[in-house]
């Protein structure tokens, strides 16, 4: 997949005509589409084409459990051009995928995965095709399902010809598994390996092929259950805790931009942020200083491997 050129222009028009659409009405589906269920899909694949010889893959695995849906809902009706815009900067052929994330053990749509597309329409398509389920389960959800499909399922050039690695975005709000469970990804995958890993372990070999972070939409969230001092062990500097849901995508398009090498201080991710996002300078600076972290960390060198913590392996409760 990947075929096609990107329009920034149509892109906006897709979006602006749903800025005013509640997210009912905008994600309509109520079951997992099945273009985008992965029960059985041995790759998605993110190849080089005539129009796209240097294909990227950008994966953005989303959290679409209870208030999440915020995300989705702002990526589909205001930001996701913003994004693609800035990414398509530094990253021409940039190819995105849009996977969907829930509770393997209590939801029924637990991991969507789209296609690696470069078209707007293409991409908003994918996007739109995502099922809101909304409810969540205990206290957990099944971020190891998206990594391990990104680790193990996915075909990229970028990969394979050129040693580059992609991007992997998840955005969240509870702490993941500790260890995958092999009847929920037999259930959601079709299969399972014969030893499962555990957090850490997907996450290494995540990494081996992605730049992978994980983006808390705000404070509140990142203070709840701990979630922020778990993801910030795991993923270190690319563990970030947002202001608002409304920083996603342009928090993510500039990490691409840091890490491709375009954004050398935090004053450049401060401009770069007035300039993509509109916000207000006191919401850039605060932004540019979080991402400045990251910045810093990967000009030392390589980010440190995940630090192990105390294991939790059941689904939990909610309170």
């Amino acid at each position: 997949m990947g075929y096609g050129q990107y329009s920034f222009e149509a892109h906006e028009a897709f979006t602006a005509k749903r800025a005013d659409q509640s997210a009912e009405e905008v994600f309509t589906q109520r079951a997992c589409h099945q273009s985008m269920n992965p029960h059985g899909v041995k790759t998605r694949e993110a190849r080089d084409s005539e129009a796209h010889p240097h294909s990227v893959p950008v994966v953005f695995a989303l959290d679409v459990s209870g208030s999440m849906g915020q995300i989705p809902h702002g990526l589909a009706t205001r930001t996701m051009p913003k994004f693609m815009q800035k990414v398509t900067a530094v990253l021409p052929d940039a190819q995105v995928c849009f996977m969907a994330v829930g509770n393997g053990h209590t939801d029924r749509s637990p991991l969507q995965v789209g296609q690696f597309e470069s078209e707007a329409h293409a991409i908003d398509q994918w996007l739109s095709r995502i099922h809101l389920e909304g409810e969540g389960g205990g206290l957990g959800e099944s971020y190891d399902l998206a990594m391990y499909f990104g680790a193990h399922h996915v075909a990229a050039d970028a990969f394979e010809k050129r040693g580059k690695k992609g991007y992997f975005f998840i955005t969240g709000d509870e702490p993941p598994f500790s260890r995958s469970d092999r009847a929920v990804m037999t259930k959601v995958l079709g299969a399972a390996p014969a030893e499962v890993s555990d957090i850490y372990t997907t996450v290494e070999t995540l990494q081996k092929r992605w730049h992978v972070f994980f983006l808390i939409p705000d404070a509140p969230r990142a203070k709840q259950w701990g979630v922020g001092d778990i993801w910030d062990k795991i993923l270190h500097e690319a563990a970030l805790v947002l202001a608002n849901p409304e920083e996603t995508a342009v928090a993510a398009a500039l990490l691409v931009a840091i890490t491709e090498g375009q954004l050398a201080a935090e004053v450049d991710i401060a401009n770069a942020a007035q300039q993509l996002g509109g916000f207000h300078p006191e919401m850039c600076a605060a932004l540019a200083k979080k991402l400045e972290v990251y910045r810093a960390a990967l000009a030392r060198g390589p980010l440190a491997p995940p630090t192990r913590m105390g294991e939790r392996s059941d689904p939990g409760v909610k309170g």
